[in-house]
């Protein structure tokens, strides 16, 4: 019985959980660039995005823990994104997503 308790919890939240394309096309979603400002000048910007860049997301998670949910984290390439979305997690920012880089941000938005 417990097993079989256990096993219905995971596997509905599987199955209901939001994936990071769900996420992007969500109209409510926050959109956090992981960029530094200057990147923003030279590759574009996407309007919806909040600029954070990296070395500030310790210093604003509170701020971050009470933006509008899903949260999407992007950057250029996606290692900057990735490495702000592990701080986040794990200082507990929760219905965080990580698109990766902008080419992939795109991408979903234009599908």
């Amino acid at each position: 019985m417990i097993v079989q308790s256990l096993f219905r919890k995971i596997f509905f939240r599987k199955i209901i959980k939001m994936t990071t394309i769900d996420a992007v096309k969500d109209p409510n979603a926050t959109f956090i660039d992981i960029r530094e400002s200057y990147e923003l000048e030279i590759d574009g910007k996407i309007d919806r995005a909040i600029n954070i860049p990296l070395t500030e997301v310790p210093e604003r998670i509170e701020e971050i823990k009470q933006m509008q949910k899903p949260i999407v984290v992007f950057c250029r390439g996606g290692n900057r994104a990735a490495t702000a979305f592990n701080f986040m997690i794990e200082n507990g920012v929760d219905e965080l997503y990580c698109v990766g880089g902008m080419e992939e941000l795109v991408s979903i938005l234009e599908s």
